[in-house]
């Protein structure tokens, strides 16, 4: 547990000492119980516990239900009121390159009058960013608890557009894969790519209708901060279509791919098929002198045998050319 304590007119803040037993959660309570009016508190955990959360969560008036959700983080993108506190779910994502995987984790925001609570879980941190571009513009600080909201969100988005970018040149190497002359099965990676696209779509895709509220005016945050938030609310719905027309553009890759299996499957059993027909007729040949019948034409002739497999080589030669003609060996 870290927390800190701003100061809306100056935008100084200071760092309560969390390294105690408890984590520091006794400190906080005491810090948060003398808050002056022009004081806010951000108040960060990461994966905590159902006691130490739930502890917090009744000094801060929070409902058993927001508390439920923050601790099991399986939310979808939302927003909810709580009365005086607003909670709202955000996906993270970010992109592991050795694995070409992305990854998603969760972060819970709760807005009261005088505290902002984010609880994280996942290994991306992205309060910590938002944390130091706070800090870098204290006039944020004047806006209350909302700029925290919108400092997280903008980390948050801005993830997801280079996760988006990294999954885009991804996309471009398995689209020059697959349209090479090379034969590689690229299956198994583009099913793959489409799955971490699909989970990178129910994370940015929701989170839409979560933001657009927050672009219109509302009687309990600043007005001020409403162009922040239509600056962020843009840059996801750019990300958005940009999701939307990598996972489309997947299923088109995809198709493209199964449609040039079949055709080496094709050109394949042309190829055995051609070969089937030129090997039949020295077949058929052999098989009608290999019957050993007693009155057959040219048995007794000399030139015979020489003149059978010349006619073998002929027959298998002419087809041979004919297929080599018409591309099927």
């Amino acid at each position: 547990m870290e927390c800190v304590i701003y100061q809306e007119r100056t935008g100084e803040y200071e760092q309560i000492d969390y390294r105690q037993a408890d984590a520091g959660c006794q400190a906080t309570l005491d810090r948060l119980a003398v808050l002056k009016p022009d004081e806010f508190a951000w108040i960060r955990m990461d994966e905590p516990r159902q006691e130490e959360l739930q502890r917090l969560g009744e000094y801060l008036d929070l409902h058993p239900l927001a508390i439920e959700d923050a601790v099991q983080a399986h939310q979808r993108p939302k927003q909810e009121r709580y009365g005086d506190v607003l909670a709202v779910a955000v996906k993270t994502v970010w992109f592991v390159e050795r694995s070409a995987d992305v990854e998603t984790g969760e972060v819970m925001v709760f807005l009261g009058p005088s505290f902002a609570l984010t609880v994280r879980h996942g290994a991306d941190d992205p309060t910590v960013e938002a944390a130091r571009r706070l800090a870098d513009q204290p006039d944020m600080t004047r806006l209350g608890p909302v700029s925290v909201l919108h400092a997280v969100t903008d980390v948050i988005v801005d993830a997801y557009a280079e996760a988006a970018a990294q999954v885009r040149t991804d996309l471009t190497e398995l689209e020059r894969c697959v349209f090479s002359p090379a034969r590689d099965d690229l299956t198994e990676q583009i099913y793959s790519l489409k799955r971490e696209v699909v989970e990178f779509r129910d994370a940015v895709q929701p989170l839409v209708p979560v933001m657009q509220p927050f672009t219109t005016a509302r009687d309990d945050w600043p007005r001020q901060v409403l162009p922040y938030f239509r600056d962020v609310t843009d840059h996801l719905t750019r990300t958005d279509t940009e999701v939307r027309a990598l996972d489309d553009l997947l299923a088109s890759v995809l198709d493209a791919h199964l449609a040039k299996v079949g055709t080496w499957q094709n050109d394949d059993m042309r190829r055995i098929s051609a070969w089937a027909a030129i090997c039949a007729i020295p077949t058929m040949v052999a098989g009608i002198y290999g019957m050993n019948f007693s009155h057959m034409p040219e048995l007794d002739w000399r030139y015979g045998y020489p003149c059978a497999l010349a006619v073998m080589a002929l027959g298998a030669g002419l087809l041979y050319r004919a297929f080599r003609r018409n591309g099927w060996l």
